[in-house]
């Protein structure tokens, strides 16, 4: 796959999961879901989720990779994982804000 750019839209071949881009590491990263490359092309060519991944994605939550390089936001459900080069992607914590009195 081609290095990834903000913005860029991409669909599952295995669910109806569908995601934006927000930030990309500057060299090539394959994205999966549910255990199948995901393209910006047309979704759902056939197949069925990997059962390895199969937790599902959660409409409006974002995604990042161990080192935060990555960071995905879904913007359709489905019932795949996302993954990039074999590791599954984590949900973002959300940021702690300051208590005010």
């Amino acid at each position: 796959m081609a290095a990834l750019s903000a913005g860029q839209r991409l669909k599952s071949t295995v669910c109806a999961t569908e995601i934006m881009v927000i930030a990309a590491p500057d060299e090539d990263i394959e994205l999966q879901c549910g255990g199948a490359t995901m393209t910006d092309g047309e979704g759902n060519a056939g197949g069925s989720v990997d059962a390895d991944y199969a937790e599902g994605t959660a409409l409006g939550k974002r995604y990042v990779n161990e080192d935060g390089g990555l960071e995905l936001l879904c913007v359709k459900p489905g019932d795949g994982s996302l993954s990039a080069g074999g590791e599954v992607l984590k949900v973002k914590d959300a940021k702690k804000l300051p208590k005010t009195d």
